[in-house]
């Protein structure tokens, strides 16, 4: 006997009308190259968290295991206990909505691009990142402790530290995706170092809430980052469903204008921050925690001596102002305006080329996003890094081209006003429907 009771062996021939059965909460199955999996009972120790997985209950996951995994041969000795069967000979290897000629040409350039030598990563790229980083946050200390605490001077200190704080938000990313290092060990000791020192957030907290919006992007329900607590609604479905059931926790048909008191400004500043420390003490990630407070201990010991106590803390806030509006627009220009619907269990490219779109590279777009320009290669491929990403790109649309799947590539300008206009779009949809409906 295996996990939680399950046997070790395949036990069992199914049908997909019989997986799909399994997919609530205390009854999961998935299925990964046509080996059925009962994860039930071990969800809850999945190292990317329950919900990540519990996503594909009663689904095909084989695309999204290939994807999130560089050693698939260390992950099948977590499988094999969980292994209860396998599809029956005359079923098709994923369901019968999805394309099996896309998810087929899809494999085989994953292959390829891996031969090619595209998921490894160039060290010199990294540390000069790093250290332009490092640079950056010495420079903004340095200027205020020899030429002293003006309003210019600490103006600019404010704008030199958004902007290390920006680019360590980057770098944290690459190392989130185990994108840098070939063993994913190194890729999470840095990462806590990188999102913990640097930034004063917990890795825990990122890996829960990205991995769950990288499996389901813009899937209500499934992808944290479409769920908005009712301040706004998003796409074209939630809209009217709220509309319908007169739900009106906010005037939405003006969230357009309320976005830019509510959203930039707060989400860094406040929500993060909440939402970290929350993490981190429910969850009891002690060492997450301890690298926390490194940060703001270090912080604190180098600008209390300069501004005082009360001083640190409304530079601090400043910082992380400026920080969260340019993480909203760079974030949120690939994905808001995008489909943002129920899960319709699709292939793996469609169901990442209808939520994310391309800005045009330019090596400002490439350093000013970390290189998230690219967000559709960043979602097919996740673990590749980002300097890959213009390579694999013209293929990318090559393929969509040839199976008539959307490629959409805008101007830097055209991604920020389309988040403004699509929440215009989905205000007055929900108005319409709330009014006559």
């Amino acid at each position: 006997m295996g996990v939680g009771g399950q046997q070790t062996e395949a036990a069992g021939v199914f049908s997909w009308e019989e997986v799909q059965k399994h997919c609530s909460r205390n009854d999961r199955w998935l299925v990964i190259s046509r080996k059925v999996y009962n994860i039930t009972q071990w969800a809850k120790r999945h190292p990317g968290g329950s919900h990540v997985i519990g996503h594909y209950a009663g689904e095909d996951a084989t695309e999204a295991f290939t994807a999130f995994h560089p050693d698939q041969k260390f992950v099948q000795k977590f499988l094999k206990p969980l292994l209860i069967g396998e599809l029956a000979a005359t079923e098709p290897s994923q369901e019968g909505n999805k394309n099996a000629a896309i998810i087929q040409d899809f494999e085989t350039l994953r292959t390829q691009v891996e031969k090619e030598g595209l998921f490894k990563a160039k060290p010199l790229f990294f540390c000069l990142h790093l250290s332009h980083i490092l640079l950056l946050e010495a420079l903004a200390w340095m200027m205020v402790w020899y030429w002293g605490t003006s309003w210019t001077l600490t103006l600019l200190c404010a704008v030199m530290l958004a902007t290390s704080q920006a680019q360590a938000g980057w770098l944290q990313h690459d190392f989130g995706h185990l994108s840098v290092f070939k063993k994913s060990k190194w890729n999470h000791l840095v990462h806590k170092f990188v999102i913990g020192h640097l930034k004063g957030a917990a890795a825990s907290w990122w890996n829960h809430l990205h991995y769950n919006h990288h499996a389901k992007p813009n899937v209500l329900s499934k992808d944290p980052d479409v769920n908005m607590s009712g301040v706004f609604v998003l796409g074209s479905v939630q809209p009217v469903e709220y509309g319908i059931k007169k739900i009106k926790h906010m005037p939405y048909n003006h969230q357009h204008q309320y976005f830019f008191l509510l959203g930039p400004p707060l989400l860094v500043p406040v929500v993060f921050n909440l939402q970290n420390l929350n993490v981190m003490i429910s969850r009891r990630s002690w060492v997450d925690l301890a690298w926390y407070l490194f940060f703001y201990i270090r912080y604190f010991s180098c600008y209390v001596p300069l501004y005082g106590f009360f001083g640190s803390v409304a530079l601090n806030l400043f910082v992380r102002f400026l920080e969260s509006h340019w993480f909203v627009w760079v974030t949120q220009m690939n994905h808001l305006p995008m489909n943002i619907d129920h899960d319709k269990n699709r292939d793996w490219i469609t169901m990442q080329l209808q939520a994310t779109c391309n800005i045009e590279k330019s090596f400002f777009n490439d350093w000013f996003s970390g290189h998230l320009n690219f967000q559709i290669e960043h979602h097919l491929f996740p673990r590749m890094p980002r300097h890959n990403y213009h390579l694999v790109a013209p293929r990318v649309r090559a393929l969509c081209d040839k199976h008539g799947i959307s490629y959409q590539m805008k101007t830097l300008w055209r991604g920020m006003t389309d988040v403004v206009s699509s929440l215009k779009t989905s205000g007055d949809l929900w108005l319409d429907a709330y009014l006559h409906k």
